[in-house]
């Protein structure tokens, strides 16, 4: 017994961390997502130092770095909340508090559930009702055909493109690794994954002067300095943009395929925010319906596209729904995609009925259909008045300019530094933008993000605002900077 203890004193005190900062994966180290740094760990700092009495020039923080739609105020959409109740807990199907469509709808995703219950798992990819019903959906969006044996639920458009990402490495290193073009200013999540994947990222830079167009020249420069490098594997495109805030022509579409074509290269097509587009003269058009338009050679071409219950007019980032269509995939690499998701058993099935929500809602003539268009209508409408807002406050402030936004949830405006301002960053170590952006925390409230954390051309200095909050909350704090 004596010894016993005593062995277990001398482990008790000598032991040493077996996981150490040192010995953790070094891409895992080495990977960074801006929208979740260190100023917005300072925001919220600053938030709770207004709450203890602490007086600022401002009233509160504007969370203005992420696009989490319900976080800065908006108002879930009923019918998509009503039929999550039910699915949750089936007893309220007998209530006459809830609409008859909203209940055909739970007991559809309910039969379509193991056990009649959103607690069992579903099928890798996702419930098949589900998945009819999107394939529905991008048939009628888009004119051409979709299977839903083509159609992947999962956690959240992250998920899916991580999935897709790891699927196309090399599992090799050096000149040999897989290199993936992503767009720079980029949305984060595709900086880190390739860091953590330990893949080559091929940046192809948007055109600023020409409101963040793509131009296919520098797809070009871009891959051919790349090819010494590694084995160029994708193209991802973010259409509408993200932090650009930019709507794609369909003329830039047709030349990003046929240049992924004539590269052999997959197109990633990120296009989550396919509902958010405002600006007078731009339309969204899918890569799929481009593609299939094109007819031969390019109605051939391999595609995977990816939509969020996140953004839109729903903004349901917690459900973490989403799903991915992969187009024109080989049978065997098909059946490799089933193998890789097995492994996560399925994605969150609350998450995959908020989609089927979002992808088949009601119709005209349905008891829901006339709060859930008046709701829906509410929130783009006022999606649209701010970033119109947000583009003519930031180009009235002297050393800032910010191109239209077209589309999205972003602003990404350019700002111009003084030379003192660039000394007093390298000063305290930082980069100009993130000086910056402190500066305008501490000053004004306003909790952006720094244009370095996306990615952007040497010499420019941007920040990314989302235009989520309120109206009458972003004329305040924008007019403290002004």
């Amino acid at each position: 017994m004596s010894d016993t203890n005593t062995n277990s004193t001398v482990t008790e005190t000598s032991h040493v961390p077996v996981v150490l900062i040192e010995n953790v994966n070094p891409n895992v180290r080495n990977m960074e997502y801006a929208v979740r740094g260190p100023i917005v760990a300072r925001a919220a700092e600053i938030d709770a130092e207004i709450k203890s009495g602490v007086k600022k020039p401002f009233a509160k923080v504007l969370p203005a770095n992420i696009g989490d739609c319900h976080a800065t105020g908006q108002t879930p959409i009923t019918f998509i909340r009503q039929v999550i109740a039910l699915c949750a807990y089936p007893e309220l199907l007998t209530s006459p508090e809830f609409p008859a469509d909203a209940k055909d709808r739970a007991k559809r995703i309910l039969a379509g559930c193991r056990g009649g219950s959103i607690g069992s798992y579903t099928a890798s990819p996702g419930v098949e009702v589900i998945r009819q019903d999107i394939a529905a959906y991008i048939e009628k969006r888009d004119g051409v055909p979709s299977k839903s044996e083509d159609i992947v639920l999962c956690t959240g458009a992250s998920d899916g493109i991580k999935t897709i990402l790891s699927m196309l490495m090399t599992g090799k290193t050096g000149n040999e690794r897989a290199g993936i073009m992503i767009p720079v200013p980029q949305y984060p999540l595709y900086s880190a994954t390739l860091t953590e994947y330990n893949a080559q990222p091929i940046r192809y830079f948007m055109n600023e002067e020409n409101n963040w167009s793509l131009d296919i020249s520098e797809l070009r420069r871009a891959i051919e300095e790349a090819k010494s490098k590694c084995l160029p594997r994708a193209i991802c495109v973010i259409n509408p943009g993200n932090p650009t805030g930019q709507v794609l022509t369909r003329q830039n579409i047709e030349d990003v395929i046929k240049f992924a074509h004539d590269e052999r290269l997959m197109i990633l097509s990120d296009e989550v925010y396919q509902h958010n587009v405002y600006a007078k003269g731009s339309e969204f058009f899918s890569f799929k319906k481009v593609l299939m338009e094109m007819g031969a050679p390019y109605n051939r071409h391999e595609l995977a596209s990816f939509m969020s219950a996140s953004k839109g007019f729903m903004g349901e980032c917690g459900f973490r729904g989403g799903y991915f269509e992969v187009v024109n995939f080989h049978p065997s690499v098909k059946a490799c995609l089933l193998k890789t998701i097995s492994v996560k058993l399925c994605p969150p099935v609350a998450g995959q009925a908020v989609i089927d929500c979002v992808v088949n809602p009601p119709v005209l003539g349905d008891p829901s259909y006339d709060l859930f268009m008046k709701e829906k209508t509410h929130v783009l409408s006022q999606l649209k008045e701010k970033a119109t807002l947000v583009t003519e406050l930031f180009n009235s402030i002297e050393g800032i300019k910010c191109n239209t936004v077209q589309g999205a949830m972003y602003s990404f405006p350019q700002i111009f530094l003084p030379p003192k301002a660039i000394e007093a960053a390298k000063a305290k170590s930082q980069t100009p933008d993130s000086f910056y952006c402190f500066s305008l925390l501490e000053e004004t409230g306003l909790c952006v993000v720094p244009g370095s954390g996306f990615g952007q051309k040497e010499g420019t200095y941007h920040f990314r605002m989302t235009i989520l909050p309120p109206l009458e909350e972003i004329r305040i704090q924008v007019n403290i900077v002004i």
